[in-house]
């Protein structure tokens, strides 16, 4: 009863419950100060900093939560929140768990093409996704298709090998798994990553969504640009700042040395050395790059 009372006056805020979506969004909500102790026979978590309680869940399950207010917010894929068919915003692309919903084939069958599926037998866990895709491309409801599409919660890939399906549709990363099965893709259902999903009805006071939002954001952007720092000549200025826009603008300050200014400006950590490189050879000296342990955007 008392733990009852306690998620009664907090935001409750649905994670993955274990794999590579549970440890990436750990590794958010301890950059955002989202802190919290998680005993192993527990699925629920209070925050000691802010008045969450962290719900963990299948990632697959987090959309009907969310979408039916359970939760106020959530992590997890595109891929889950559009095969549940819940109704979520999805304020934050969290930039990891990126990966590809696909049709795929065995690599020395008949198929190249997914319009050549139709009327046959699909195999996947995503059967919302695939018998929309389907339909489409079928130009018919879902009800009236003559494609069949088959639930399977595990191994999809072994489907077509096994006879049981002329294809499956399923996430692909790296490909290294479709390979091995023997596999080929002949077409994207859909693209997806790990967003924060939000409820439209949230339960919980909107200040502290926003608040939540913001920190995440801050921890995203911080993961994503680096602080560079250099001193420019001012007559040549104008073409340097071109190489360092800034998100929306770079500071420049006077320094004790006539002719010359200093620049500070927000660049991507993936091409910070080109930069660096191009700044050098455009006459700027001191550059230097600072890492970024959080901010607010």
């Amino acid at each position: 009863m008392d733990l009852v009372n306690h998620l009664n006056d907090r935001l409750l805020f649905a994670i993955p419950k274990k794999g590579r979506l549970y440890e990436k969004s750990v590794t958010i909500l301890n950059g955002s100060d989202i802190k919290f102790h998680r005993s192993q026979r527990l699925d629920i978590a209070l925050c000691t900093t802010l008045p969450i309680a962290l719900i963990f869940l299948p990632a697959a399950d987090i959309p009907m939560f969310v979408g039916e207010g359970r939760c106020d917010l959530g992590i997890t894929g595109v891929d889950q929140v559009r095969e549940a068919k819940m109704d979520v915003d999805l304020p934050i692309d969290l930039k990891f768990g990126s990966c590809k919903l696909q049709v795929q084939v065995p690599v020395n069958g008949p198929y190249t093409k997914p319009e050549q599926l139709i009327g046959k037998t699909i195999v996947s866990s995503f059967t919302n996704l695939t018998e929309e895709y389907f339909a489409k491309l079928e130009g018919v409801p879902a009800e009236k298709m003559t494609t069949k599409v088959k639930y399977v919660g595990g191994s999809v890939e072994a489907s077509c090998a096994l006879g049981v399906a002329d294809a499956i549709v399923d996430l692909v990363e790296s490909g290294e798994t479709m390979r091995a099965a023997g596999l080929i893709d002949i077409a994207t259902v859909l693209e997806t990553s790990a967003h924060v999903i939000e409820s439209k009805n949230p339960r919980s006071d909107k200040d502290l969504i926003e608040t939540i939002k913001s920190r995440i954001e801050g921890v995203i952007t911080a993961q994503r640009y680096v602080c560079c720092n250099y001193n420019a000549p001012e007559d040549k200025l104008s073409q340097l700042l071109t190489i360092t826009p800034g998100r929306r603008g770079p500071t420049i300050s006077k320094i004790d040395s006539d002719g010359w200014v200093a620049v500070n400006s927000m660049i991507e950590r993936s091409k910070k050395g080109e930069i660096m490189d191009e700044l050098k050879k455009k006459g700027a000296a001191d550059i230097m790059v600072f890492e970024i342990s959080n901010c607010r955007v």
